[in-house]
């Protein structure tokens, strides 16, 4: 994910309004914007406190829409449910527990082969009925859709000859290389050119056919869409819009354009699609951002705190983590158990909360992988007493939720916000990166090292705190020390709000 825009608290905010491959060096004496190859330059400034600077920034990027109620709440995922009936048994099995369930997910290879965009019959038999019932349960399906293109797939040779592949200036236009079903090994992929207004076209003309019309599926999970090369060697590719060097950062936004566009001319007003990357401008499409495949230890978890705020002040306000992380994880391992733990904590009050990972035992890469259990009753009775205890919070929260995610689709504000755009004349608030403002009432200090039961958070000043599980006041312009047992995440309401954080 590369959006090039910096926010100073010298009281500027600065769009590199480039799509090209490049790099930004940040350092004491001096600040270095480099791309590597442009035909032009072009960069838009703007200057004052940080929360108007977004306002003015997201109105020339563009404003999220609104966020739809059903992708407020809970998101269940894992890698992967690998039939019809494996997914369905997880839906019955959260309704029959009772607890908040709004999306659960479709991931990859669910297809016949990489690039036909269409369901295997031989696993899932009745995507019609799958999704009768789901919506009978209250549950939205997204689905997984790849930009890559099998040589197997009834759509290569077609977008091969109408030139509607990324192509290179040395070689084949294959750039991958992936398994797919009825082969032992790997195919060479090619990549749609999503930067080809007809490429983009034909790409939902499938979408369309094969999951809208006839299941009323509307909403996907746009993954590997950087595109996912391999080798990363940009300065050989060749898009409608340009070569690899100019242009290549555009891509992911590109990519969640044509699903935008095909779905306003559906007539769904709803679009939401999950995003592994994005650039400039993304969030205008309905665009979440996720942080991609990351590690499953506290580390890991600290990062995230800092990646999501990063992430808000570009722009993109829908934003969320593989809950637990992606790679591994044992849900028997009492270690692990306290990372997700602490990591669903997070994820209640992230903008999105979206349980994913490819647990242990995991498979190898193939059409038949799937990774261990990874619902909130994977993880024991005590972790899984607690998880649902934050399941139960996050519904409770909708509303105000949603109230923030009107902000963000009105005004350009985030929703994960660092301490400074609420309070730019506070210094300290400049320098924490471990907490976070969830909207404007609600100040969140995740718990991000192991065996921690207490948490010091900052409070800014210009504002009474109030502890939301203890009543306990507080003066703002100091560090405060609050008591965080395992079940337990410090936050705290500002200036009074009342919020039903407490049961």
């Amino acid at each position: 994910m590369t959006v090039p825009v910096l926010t100073s608290n010298r009281g500027y905010t600065l769009l590199w309004n480039n799509p090209a491959i490049g790099r930004v060096e940040l350092a004491h004496n001096g600040t270095r914007w480099v791309a590597d190859s442009a035909r032009q330059i072009d960069y838009w400034i703007t200057a004052g406190a940080p929360a108007d600077a977004q306002r003015r920034y997201s109105a020339v990027t563009g404003r999220t829409p609104m966020l739809p109620g059903w992708a407020a709440g809970f998101w269940q995922c894992k890698l992967r449910y690998r039939t019809q009936d494996e997914l369905l048994g997880v839906a019955r099995e959260y309704s029959r527990r009772g607890l908040p369930i709004d999306v659960i997910v479709c991931d990859f290879f669910h297809w016949t082969h990489l690039g036909d965009w269409k369901f295997d019959p031989a696993e899932w038999p009745d995507p019609a009925a799958m999704q009768r019932e789901l919506a009978e349960l209250g549950i939205k399906l997204v689905v997984s859709v790849w930009p890559s293109v099998s040589p197997l797939s009834g759509n290569h040779r077609l977008m091969e000859q109408r030139g509607w592949f990324v192509g290179t200036q040395y070689g084949p236009v294959a750039h991958a290389d992936w398994p797919d079903k009825e082969v032992a090994s790997t195919v060479q992929v090619a990549f749609y050119d999503a930067t080809n207004p007809e490429a983009r076209a034909f790409l939902w003309s499938r979408i369309r056919e094969n999951y809208v019309e006839p299941y009323g599926i509307t909403s996907f999970w746009l993954d590997a869409c950087e595109p996912e090369l391999k080798p990363g060697f940009q300065e050989n590719l060749r898009y409608w819009a340009g070569p690899g060097l100019e242009v290549g950062n555009m891509y992911p936004r590109e990519n969640a354009r044509a699903f935008h566009e095909g779905m306003l001319a559906a007539g769904e007003s709803e679009v939401v699609t999950l995003n592994r990357s994005a650039w400039a401008g993304s969030q205008r499409y309905g665009a979440a951002l996720w942080s991609g495949d990351i590690g499953t230890d506290f580390a890991t978890l600290r990062r995230q705190v800092a990646a999501g705020l990063n992430t808000s002040l570009s722009g993109i306000p829908w934003w969320n983590t593989d809950i637990g992380g992606f790679h591994g994880g044992d849900p028997d391992d009492p270690a692990y158990r306290e990372v997700m733990i602490r990591w669903f904590q997070f994820g209640a009050l992230s903008p999105l909360m979206r349980l994913h990972g490819f647990r242990d035992p995991g498979t190898p890469l193939g059409p038949a992988m799937t990774g261990g259990p990874n619902e909130v009753w994977s993880y024991g009775e005590e972790a899984g007493i607690i998880l649902e205890k934050y399941l139960h919070l996050r519904e409770r929260l909708k509303p105000y939720v949603l109230e923030v995610m009107r902000e963000a689709h009105e005004e350009g504000l985030p929703v994960m916000r660092p301490l400074f755009l609420e309070f730019p004349e506070d210094q300290p608030a400049w320098s924490v990166d471990d907490a976070y403002l969830f909207g404007r009432d609600l100040l969140v200090a995740p718990v991000l090292t192991a065996g921690a039961t207490v948490r010091t958070a900052y409070l800014p000043a210009g504002a009474r705190w109030t502890d939301a599980w203890t009543g306990e006041p507080y003066e703002g312009g100091a560090a405060v020390t609050v008591d965080a047992p395992l079940d337990r995440i410090p936050l705290f309401l500002r200036d009074g709000a009342r919020l039903p954080v407490a049961e």
